[in-house]
């Protein structure tokens, strides 16, 4: 084993760029897109919009920080430096567990969706190899996740933009029914543009920011990018655009073709779609798309997860021994450790009550408001440390700092706010400041903050 900081920049350009989009296109978009046009109407689309600046704001502030100090703990480490070093355990330790949850979810995921295709094969047999293979690929180098990471995304990206082509040739030439053009009234015709009020538009706000999430995962790039500054600030640029392109553009097109409160009452928006310009096998290639999303999401999962236990160690707040690699430049021990959760969720995730689940969700909502809101916070304090002087290219600069930065936190305290007044995300509200209480508990109690003290004076004593 080598130790230490020997992580491999192995990740291309092209990987970088289309991870965080992957990251943040799942499921969300593809199934659950309709509970959230229920709520908002079509109204939905201004807040993709007003989220997707204040995801731009704190991605921006993510890029800024990890340009200037490239490593693979990011937020937690930029927390711990710029924060404290409590901030920086709480941060790695909350998004590792965030990503645990997720994986649970999203692997079970696997085995619903294969069982639509395979119904005599029982679906913990799918989950159990959709862990196995990508804990596999996750093992074998940093090149290998990205590649994987590639292509489910490109899958995804291009299933959108099909839907999207096709969605306008249906608006403006009538294709796929009977040459007759829909046009856009759809969109204001069926209790106007803003239908339930404003009431229904913040509600669906939380489901819009959560839609968002893992967007962050950007910043776990930076440790192995091959050419960190070029690809992390041209990724954090581009992604906003994308995503917004993508969220928006194709919910516009569905609800202009379809009365938004008809929506998700036959299955996904999406197969609708398809179906109605001819294309019948529609059911089966969403069921493909989504699948390739849930292993998207296993694969950054484990990716994520290993690199953070990888920083909380190398930082004294995790056993020593996960601030290892092997030969190829990979955290192994600290993936092997996620990955034998992993598996013990998944064998829970078939025993459990589904309260526990709930429980288990409702940390990872919160775990996302978190990571963004300690992102904004460490990023002042970083501008702070540097005073009036950056060298940073104002193509990767937080714009109308510090206006923005409030703004976008001011955002997430808006978000939570509204997560009060919904029975299924207001659990998030208690269980997730008793997570963080245990937490700072155990931080204590272990000694973690000595521990980051002493390395920290090791560290400027090497220096």
């Amino acid at each position: 084993m080598h130790s230490g900081d020997d992580l491999h920049r192995g990740l291309e350009e092209r990987h970088v760029s289309l991870m965080a989009l992957g990251a943040a296109i799942g499921v969300g978009l593809f199934l659950g897109s309709a509970t959230a046009i229920r709520l908002a109407g079509p109204a939905i689309l201004v807040s993709y919009i007003v989220c997707g600046l204040a995801i731009f704001i704190i991605m921006r502030a993510l890029g800024e920080m990890a340009v200037s100090n490239p490593v693979a703990g990011s937020f937690s480490r930029y927390a711990n430096e710029y924060i404290g070093p409590l901030a920086g355990y709480l941060t790695g330790w909350t998004y590792w567990f965030m990503w645990i949850v997720t994986c649970m979810a999203e692997i079970t995921a696997v085995g619903v969706y294969m069982h639509v295709w395979y119904p005599d094969v029982p679906n913990w047999i799918w989950a159990l190899s959709a862990l196995v293979i990508m804990g596999g690929v996750n093992f074998i180098a940093v090149k290998m996740y990205g590649e994987f990471e590639f292509w489910f995304a490109l899958i995804k990206v291009v299933t959108i933009i099909l839907m999207i082509v096709s969605g306008l040739g249906t608006i403006i030439f009538g294709f796929g029914n009977a040459g007759i053009s829909t046009g856009i009234h759809n969109l204001w015709t069926n209790g106007g543009f803003l239908p339930n009020g404003a009431k229904g538009f913040l509600l669906a706000m939380p489901m819009v920011a959560f839609a968002y999430g893992g967007i962050e995962v950007l910043g776990l790039t930076a440790g192995e990018a091959k050419n960190p500054t070029k690809s992390l600030s041209r990724a954090v640029n581009s992604v906003f655009w994308r995503i917004l392109i993508f969220y928006v553009g194709a919910l516009f097109v569905i609800m202009a073709i379809y009365p938004w409160n008809l929506i998700g009452g036959q299955g996904s928006p999406f197969v609708m779609l398809f179906d109605r310009m001819g294309i019948h096998a529609a059911a089966g290639i969403i069921n493909f798309v989504v699948l390739t999303a849930a292993l998207s999401a296993c694969n950054s999962g484990i990716f994520s997860t290993g690199r953070m236990l990888f920083n909380l160690a190398q930082q004294g707040q995790a056993p020593r021994g996960l601030a290892q690699t092997g030969k190829s430049g990979v955290p192994r021990r600290a993936i092997f450790v996620s990955v034998v959760l992993l598996l013990i969720g998944v064998l829970l995730n078939y025993i459990a009550p589904g309260d526990v689940f709930t429980w288990l969700s409702a940390i990872s909502a919160f775990a996302s408001i978190w990571t963004w809101g300690i992102i904004l916070a460490a990023h002042i304090g970083f501008r702070r440390s540097r005073g009036a002087s950056t060298d940073m290219p104002s193509s990767i600069r937080v714009p109308f700092f510090p206006l923005t930065s409030y703004l976008a936190g001011a955002f997430l305290i808006v978000v939570l706010g509204v997560m009060a007044f919904s029975p299924d995300s207001r659990v998030a509200l208690v269980v997730g400041p008793l997570w963080i209480a245990a937490l700072v508990a155990i931080y204590h109690l272990k000694g973690y903050g000595r521990a980051s003290s002493q390395r920290q004076v090791e560290q400027s004593a090497n220096f």
